[in-house]
């Protein structure tokens, strides 16, 4: 990072684990915990996730959009069950509200 306004950005993502949707953020090539946040709701909406981040202390990138991608519980099984993953670039929040 350099200089003091420099914001590190790093990837959210969130997925359903242990039947609750769960956000964290990736922080890639740190020592730090991935922090991340449970959800109580089913299923959460854009405003619960953009309340998530800001309490984790990220926000997205401007212009940043959430991206949803499948995968599978088990690699190279095409009967295994379906796992929805979306991700969106976040960086540490500045603190000014938009």
């Amino acid at each position: 990072m350099s200089g003091q306004n420099a914001a590190w950005e790093f990837t959210a993502q969130m997925s359903v684990c242990e039947g609750r949707w769960r956000l964290y953020v990736a922080l890639m090539n740190t020592i730090e915990r991935w922090p991340d946040y449970w959800f109580t709701r089913t299923v959460p909406t854009f405003t619960d996730r953009m309340r998530a981040l800001l309490v984790l202390g990220f926000e997205p990138v401007p212009g940043a959009e959430w991206e949803w991608t499948e995968d599978s519980e088990t690699p190279d099984d095409p009967a295994s069950p379906v796992v929805l993953i979306a991700a969106i670039r976040v960086r540490s929040w500045s603190g000014v509200s938009v």
